[in-house]
């Protein structure tokens, strides 16, 4: 059966994506959204996104099993429906139609201006509590789903809304665990339909799930270890960086 990398290089960025799929899923969500690109980098984006889905999904089940119980029920109720599933709706009737870079850009743009205001806040300010809101729920997952199905980046939307409510390190974990895993399985039909997965892509799919099953536990052994001071911090930093990139990825491929 045929595989998408045969060369030493293709090989190694496709084992490079599969390791960070694993950290992300273990609780290093920050850096989940440089997979596809790291992958763009060696085969056409559409082919990595129908690549990566089936390696989110088998990390997603060992995500889930990692954090099981660990997630707030009343954050996911209020996020998933119906916010994320019409985002992923959208996104589906809208794929053809609109530009990934587009996207990116707008969705760096986004986690930039979040991580900006995180900074220039007081002290206090950063450290205080936000409350739950039907509204705005809706709105940012809704985003968070649309931009997950068309670009593999709904991280941002997600952080902008979840973030400011101070969830302890496990519980903000865990239910960012359970969101996405919701949102990649509705993927599934979708992406399907669209063609994203053919034998040579499942079969490559197949070859990296286990280097990002290891890599989930990883992920996960290390945040379950850290503090929250540590963890708020870093986690802020990450998606300024992933915002960055995706800035510079949409800017490019626009103009």
């Amino acid at each position: 059966m045929d595989f998408a990398f045969q060369d030493p290089w293709s090989l190694s960025a496709a084992l490079v994506a599969a390791i960070i799929i694993g950290l992300a899923k273990g609780g290093l969500s920050g850096v989940g959204m440089l997979a596809v690109p790291v992958l763009s980098l060696v085969i056409s984006p559409v082919q990595a996104a129908g690549i990566t889905l089936p390696i989110l999904l088998a990390s997603d089940a060992v995500s889930v099993w990692t954090w099981w119980k660990s997630w707030d029920w009343r954050t996911l109720r209020m996020m998933l429906l119906p916010g994320a599933l019409l985002g992923v709706a959208l996104g589906w009737v809208t794929a053809a139609f609109v530009s990934d870079d587009a996207v990116r850009l707008v969705v760096g743009t986004i986690a930039i201006a979040f991580v900006l205001r995180w900074l220039t806040q007081g002290a206090a300010a950063r450290g205080r509590v936000a409350q739950p809101h039907h509204g705005k729920a809706t709105f940012w997952a809704g985003l968070a789903g649309y931009t997950s199905f068309v670009a593999h980046s709904g991280g941002p939307p997600y952080q902008v809304y979840a973030m400011p409510l101070r969830m302890d390190p496990r519980t903000y974990t865990g239910t960012n665990v359970a969101f996405f895993t919701t949102v990649n399985a509705l993927k599934i039909i979708p992406y399907f339909a669209l063609g994203q997965f053919d034998a040579t892509n499942l079969a490559t799919s197949a070859w990296l799930a286990p280097v990002a099953i290891v890599f989930t536990l990883i992920g996960a052994w290390i945040i379950k270890r850290m503090r929250a001071e540590v963890f708020y911090p870093m986690t802020y930093g990450l998606v300024a960086l992933v915002g960055i990139k995706l800035v510079w990825d949409g800017a490019t491929g626009i103009w």
